[in-house]
Parts: C-alpha cells; sequence; structure tokens
C-alpha cells in the first residue's frame, strides 16, 4: 500500500482517534499532520509492518504527548477554561454525557489519559498499548488503575454536589 493510499484510508480514523486523545479538534489536526510526515518519511519500513496502522498510532500519540509538553501556555489556557471547552450546544442527553466524559478524560494526566483513550476507544490490549506509548505493560497497568480511581473519585466529587 502506498503513503498516499493509507493516508486516503485511515485518515478520518486518525484525526477521530487524535481528537479523543486531545480533546481538541484543531490540536488533532495539528498532531495528525504531524504525524503523517513523520510517518511518510518512514513509509518504506512501516509499510513492511504487520500493522502499520499501529506503529503509526504510535507515532501520533507520541506527538501528542510532545506537543502537551511544548506548549505549556495551551495547557495553562485548558486547565483555566475547564469543562466548558468541550461542551457541545446540545440538549440531547447524550451530548452531555459525552461532555462529561471528555471534561473528565481531560482533567486526567496525559499519560494516563492516553491510556484509557488506547484501551477504550481504541480497544487496544494492554500489550499493544504499551507498545504505542513505548513503555512496560506493568506502565500501562498502573497508569490505568490511577486514572481510573481518579475518574471514580471525581464521579464521587459529582454526587455529593448533587
Amino acid at each position: 500500500m502506498t503513503f498516499d493510499e493509507f493516508v486516503h484510508a485511515r485518515l478520518p480514523a486518525l484525526l477521530r482517534f487524535a481528537a479523543v486523545l486531545a480533546g481538541d479538534r484543531e490540536l488533532a489536526q495539528d498532531v495528525v499532520q504531524d504525524a503523517l510526515v513523520i510517518a511518510h518519511g518512514r513509509w518504506s519500513r512501516i509499510d513492511g509492518m504487520a500493522r502499520p496502522e499501529l506503529y503509526v498510532k504510535k507515532i501520533v500519540t507520541s506527538q501528542y504527548l510532545s506537543w502537551r509538553r511544548r506548549v505549556v501556555r495551551r495547557a495553562e489556557l485548558w486547565q483555566r477554561r475547564g469543562p466548558d471547552v468541550l461542551t457541545v450546544p446540545d440538549h440531547a442527553e447524550h451530548a452531555a454525557t459525552r461532555a462529561a466524559v471528555l471534561a473528565r478524560l481531560a482533567a486526567l494526566p496525559h499519560r494516563q489519559r492516553a491510556v484509557l483513550v488506547l484501551r477504550y476507544y481504541e480497544g487496544l490490549g494492554e500489550t499493544e498499548t504499551a507498545e504505542v506509548l513505548g513503555c512496560a505493560p506493568g506502565t500501562v497497568r498502573s497508569a490505568h488503575a490511577r486514572a481510573l480511581a481518579a475518574l471514580r473519585l471525581d464521579t464521587a466529587d459529582l454526587e455529593a454536589m448533587r
């Protein structure tokens, strides 16, 4: 498969993945663009892999984590604006639930968020998630546990406020 064919076939899925990971469509587009520039330069090696999309997702994830470290100012703005960044002006319960979940994800540390997105949104296993993040499966397990614990605390706090 050529690089152009890969991009044509997988770009929408990569953008959706990055949007869930980043919580911001514009940032997701930037991250995917940067990742595809890198992938294009390595395409002769990537094309020979059994699962080239998984490797490109690894690049996207790496670019997202790197981008977040480099753009401290944007991260501060993200935290100041809080959950309303992700609120969709829709009165449907589904949209409200989705916005609440994305807001909770946005509050997590970046690696924990990446683990949850890879595990639940992308449906990757522990080993595949570790491969994408470039860490040990034990690191994925601990980040996963911490993320779920943080989400449970947030849910308990929300219930207590009602």
